[in-house]
């Protein structure tokens, strides 16, 4: 089975590495290992992706700086063909209808809580329905 691509992106090398450390290898038994593309910077994240490579989940921090992952959330969703699931993570719960705004899928709070992480990214990576966490 084909390692599944999952994106991260963060200005902050602590909020990525804290979801690369709560993703593992394999976020569930029942799924392949994955391989994921860190990004600090907008433009990094939209030449990967129009490089036309392939990615199964997005995972974006609506905290970062100059530009937010919800912002890009919309662009991806509004200009990516079939755009994969996003997972938006938000500063608190009660943004949670931003990420709705943003067209997430599912959207989880700083601080990351690896458990709450990884389940998210099951579900979506499985193609469940998922609500805001």
């Amino acid at each position: 089975m084909a390692k599944k691509q999952i994106l991260v992106y963060s200005d902050d090398s602590s909020i990525r590495e804290a979801v690369v450390n709560a993703l593992g290898s394999r976020v569930a038994s029942d799924l392949p290992q994955h391989q994921i593309h860190e990004f600090a910077t907008g433009a990094a994240l939209r030449a990967f992706v129009d490089s036309k490579a392939v990615i199964d989940l997005f995972i974006l921090d609506g905290e970062s700086a100059p530009e937010g992952g919800m912002g890009i959330a919309r662009q991806l969703k509004d200009e990516v063909f079939n755009c994969a699931p996003v997972l938006v993570i938000t500063g608190r719960k009660e943004d949670a209808w931003l990420a709705a705004w943003s067209l997430a899928e599912a959207s989880v709070v700083h601080p990351i809580d690896p458990f709450t992480l990884a389940k998210s990214a099951a579900q979506l990576l499985r193609g469940t329905a998922l609500a805001t966490v």
